[in-house]
């Protein structure tokens, strides 16, 4: 239903599409699914899911051009959670920045 009104409110990039996830050479280790992603300015911009095998050398070592952060776009976890779930009430209470 919420994609046959696309209704995709103020989530979209400047391309008109959501983004659901980036890639990152971020330096994570093994059970940081679920860790904030943040900026340079100090704004959350996406949650970790996952890394690339090659990564899990990450808890010895920092090697970039192996090290892959798969995240999830906060943008798309906002739009689930007030279009999709209808949670509003959590929105109101956030401080988005656009």
């Amino acid at each position: 239903r919420t994609y046959k009104r696309k209704d995709y409110g103020d989530y979209i990039d400047e391309n008109g599409q959501i983004r659901i996830c980036f890639l990152t050479d971020n330096d994570v280790t093994g059970g940081c699914s679920g860790a904030g992603v943040i900026n340079g300015k100090g704004e959350l911009v996406g949650i970790v899911f996952d890394i690339n095998w090659e990564a899990t050398a990450a808890a010895i070592s920092f090697v970039p051009n192996q090290q892959k952060t798969i995240s999830t776009d906060i943008r798309y976890i906002l739009f689930l959670t007030e279009k999709y779930a209808g949670a509003t009430n959590i929105i109101n209470e956030l401080k988005i920045v656009k």
